[in-house]
């Protein structure tokens, strides 16, 4: 699994807007699909909410890939 450091612009990210900005997914509508059928996994639990806010130390898993949440510099 390759893991990437996701570094914030702000507080926080949603996990929809999160996979699209790394590109894992290719639209948003491929981006709540995917959430809805549980395929994205936030500390080690499916998480089925596109809205879910993302914060720093937060880690995300989806298809194969890994986003550690890093805070804005």
């Amino acid at each position: 699994m390759d893991t990437t450091d996701f570094a914030l612009r702000g507080d926080y990210i949603t996990l929809d807007a999160l996979l699209k900005a790394t590109g894992w997914a290719s639209s948003g509508g491929d981006a709540k699909a995917a959430i809805a059928d549980g395929r994205a996994v936030v500390n080690g639990e499916a998480e089925t909410r596109r809205g879910r806010k993302l914060r720093a130390g937060d880690v995300v898993e989806f298809d194969g890939h890994r986003a550690a949440i890093q805070a804005a510099a």
